[in-house]
């Protein structure tokens, strides 16, 4: 995307933004675990707002186990599902071929829409072929900026993951940092690596990057720790996600390391940690939002055929810095489990 596509897109954003609060005022929440199995959240299904007739919507991820990011994801989808009068069907694999099955299964139940992630666009671009080619609406979110036109969806909804990196090397600059490892938790997720080579372009330091098996979190410590250990010069870790920055903690305690922390995404957790001082700062992409707007923008393509961005652009959510200014005004909406 060249950087008036980007200029025009972040013009957008506070009108996008207006129209998001308005409608979350009609919406509630919804809290629920991810797995592997399609899953029916029917919770408040019966207090749709909406007069339209009844939709189904399925919500598919690339979640692991035990990341919470996708539990603030699915509570906004489920919001939006509430107030549209949908049945919000969940389900979600890391693996990008079962991530694959599963819109296929999808498909196979007529669903009146899909939303997305395209951790791995390539393996999921024939499954997508075949939704249309029923007629089945598809919108992207959170993973695959760089894809979603290429293969067709109507709509993104996330943010720009090399923006978001570079915005973090600037900052890594302003904290004086000189030597960083950017974690990666999930080798060959598209939007994971281009974090880490955002940071890459702007900061003025070295950075390495640290591949852990984000599914194992014993593992995940020891790595780090064994990083730390072997290099006292490393003067702060850039995690992708707030359970592995939160692992990093510890990592950098066991390790008798000097290395400062900084982070993508939030949870309850993260935003007490930041209040604490043990991480200095986290990118915000609010993953609510995310599933927020896209379940919504299926209800309103259907019922108004309406699609944000016109099809050419996508709508972002972040980035957005949170530390120690600002993070007693996003706190109490993450104890909420909704940032």
């Amino acid at each position: 995307m060249d950087r008036s596509s980007h200029s025009r897109t972040r013009r957008m954003a506070p009108f996008v933004a207006v129209a998001a609060a308005a409608a979350l005022t009609l919406a509630g929440c919804s809290s629920s675990s991810g797995g592997k199995k399609s899953t029916e959240d029917t919770s408040g299904a019966s207090a749709g707002k909406a007069s339209t007739p009844r939709m189904t919507v399925a919500l598919v991820t690339h979640q692991a186990p035990g990341d919470t990011f996708w539990d603030i994801v699915r509570k906004g989808a489920q919001a939006a599902a509430d107030k549209d009068n949908i049945k919000l069907v969940y389900s979600a694999d890391p693996n990008a071929g079962n991530q694959s099955n599963l819109v296929q299964n999808a498909i196979d139940q007529k669903v009146d829409g899909i939303a997305v992630t395209l951790a791995k666009p390539d393996a999921l671009k024939d499954v997508i072929s075949k939704a249309k080619s029923a007629n089945i609406p598809v919108v992207g979110l959170n993973s695959g900026l760089s894809d979603w036109k290429k293969l067709g969806l109507l709509e993104f909804f996330g943010q720009d993951e090399t923006v978001a990196g570079e915005a973090l090397g600037n900052k890594l600059n302003t904290e004086g940092a000189k030597k960083v490892v950017c974690v990666i938790q999930e080798q060959g997720n598209i939007g994971l690596t281009q974090r880490c080579d955002g940071v890459k372009k702007t900061f003025s330091g070295s950075v390495e990057t640290l591949n852990v098996n984000g599914t194992d979190m014993p593992s995940v410590k020891s790595t780090i720790t064994a990083k730390l250990t072997q290099d006292k010069a490393i003067d702060y870790v850039v995690a992708l996600g707030a359970p592995f920055a939160l692992t990093a903690v510890q990592s950098v305690t066991d390790a008798g390391s000097k290395a400062k922390i900084a982070t993508f995404d939030l949870n309850k957790d993260l935003t007490g940690a930041i209040s604490k001082g043990t991480i200095q700062f986290a990118v915000d992409q609010q993953p609510y939002l995310q599933g927020y707007l896209a379940v919504d923008s299926l209800w309103l393509y259907k019922n108004n055929g309406n699609y944000s961005g016109g099809g050419e652009q996508p709508v972002l959510t972040g980035p957005a810095f949170v530390d120690k200014t600002n993070v007693a005004a996003v706190a109490k909406y993450a104890a909420n489990g909704t940032r």
